[in-house]
């Protein structure tokens, strides 16, 4: 009875188990008796299989544990079944770079409540107007408590499940860390601005992309949208209890409020940060740096270009020897398997908010 062993290579933004089901167990789903185990690195699998002599061609797809959870193609598209014959040895690992409906575990009661504060809210900064939204603890409402405050960019991105480009899914994982006792945070959501997204988020210095309006932007974050906040929620003001946060270009324009607004937010949460933009952020802004401290957690993929861990791991060196940053911590989390989308910044943001807010 031939031993082959299956190995799988895959995407790390799916918490949900692995399994595989073929023609060796009539296609039955989840069994624990065909669940892959996690290899040594993140985003592998293996599992040993003793076939029959008899059995010489088999079939098989990779599933999160049902159907409904099936491996899909490169672009999203449905799959193949995997082909292996038992008399060759099987060397070349599966590849599966997506995955259908990756759902999240949570309990609805632990929701957190969306409030719309404003469709059209001013920027006067920028002579432009903005949809601006909290998503308020699910028990907001039935207490009297004080909470911090994270303010996220591209806010189109963060909880609405047909977003075009995906989803973070920070309703739903708000919920799951509430569940275990994380829920004491609101969420300031702030829609980018479409056609002036890249300008607004570009730093107000000569950079790769031009001379942004990142200043003026910043500017309103801090100087309209918090004291607007802070006297319409029960909020605690104070900037070790006060975050702002993005991925992308919102991470370089959060890494850049956080260094012009040193006396305003202590908690980052930076994910892929565009640094490729401005890769002397750290010298541009010398006569401030110094003054920055509190937590920065700073997430990046290797899949997501040659250059972004690079960048982020010289960026963090850069920052932390720059005079009296001695007060500043930052917790570098790199993916080997990352890619560059919503659904893996969604997978980081409990972790984030744990280390930022609740450590």
């Amino acid at each position: 009875m031939p031993h082959r062993t299956l190995k799988l290579i895959t995407t790390t933004d799916d918490d949900r188990p692995v399994y595989v089901a073929g023609s060796f167990n009539n296609w039955q789903v989840g069994e624990e008796a065909y669940r892959m185990q996690p290899d040594s690195k993140p985003g592998r699998y293996r599992r040993t299989f003793r076939f029959p002599d008899t059995e010489h061609r088999v079939e098989y797809k990779y599933t999160r544990g049902g159907w409904e959870g099936v491996e899909l193609g490169e672009h999203g598209e449905n799959a193949a079944n995997h082909l292996r014959f038992t008399d060759t040895s099987w060397h070349e690992p599966d590849r599966v770079s997506n995955w259908a409906s990756p759902g999240l575990e949570y309990r609805k009661e632990f929701l957190p409540h969306i409030k719309v504060i404003h469709e059209n809210f001013e920027i006067p900064e920028l002579i432009r107007t903005r949809r601006v939204a909290a998503l308020l603890p699910h028990d907001y409402h039935d207490s009297d408590k004080r909470y911090p405050v994270l303010y996220l960019q591209d806010g189109q991105n963060l909880f609405d499940d047909y977003a075009p480009y995906g989803s973070w899914g920070v309703d739903k994982r708000m919920a799951s860390l509430a569940e275990r006792g994380m829920g004491d945070l609101i969420v300031i959501s702030i829609d980018h601005g479409d056609t002036e997204r890249v300008s607004e988020f570009t730093p107000s210095f000569s950079t790769r992309l031009g001379r942004g309006d990142g200043r003026h932007y910043v500017r309103f974050l801090a100087e309209s949208l918090k004291p607007y906040i802070d006297a319409n929620f029960r909020t605690r003001p104070e900037p070790e209890y006060t975050g702002i946060g993005g991925s992308s270009l919102g991470g370089l324009i959060s890494i850049y409020a956080g260094i012009l607004y040193p006396r305003v937010y202590d908690r980052l949460m930076v994910f892929s940060p565009s640094l490729w933009v401005t890769p002397e952020i750290p010298f541009n802004l010398l006569n401030l740096t110094h003054k920055y401290r509190g937590r920065m957690y700073l997430y990046g993929g290797e899949a997501e270009s040659n250059t972004m861990v690079p960048n982020m791991k010289r960026f963090q060196e850069q920052l932390l020897t720059q005079t009296g940053t001695t007060r500043l911590e930052i917790e570098l989390a790199v993916d080997p398997l990352g890619q560059h989308n919503e659904a893996r910044w969604g997978s980081e943001f409990p972790k984030a908010v744990e280390w930022l807010f609740f450590r």
